[in-house]
């Protein structure tokens, strides 16, 4: 997931630059929803990690 997000940024960035507002604007916002999934899976994953840790012998 953080794949794809890496990959609309760069799209995002690439029509930034040639002046392509409709396709870095769209590319931007799903960069962006595509972060905070990503970054919202990897906190509640640390979580259970952490919480699934027994203590040791």
């Amino acid at each position: 997931m953080l794949y794809w997000a890496l990959l609309f940024l760069v799209i995002a960035i690439v029509a930034g630059i040639f002046g392509f507002g409709g396709i870095a604007a769209t590319a931007s916002s799903i960069a962006q929803v595509l972060f905070f999934i990503f970054l919202v899976l990897f906190v509640v994953s640390l979580f259970f990690g952490w919480r699934g840790r027994s203590p040791g012998p």
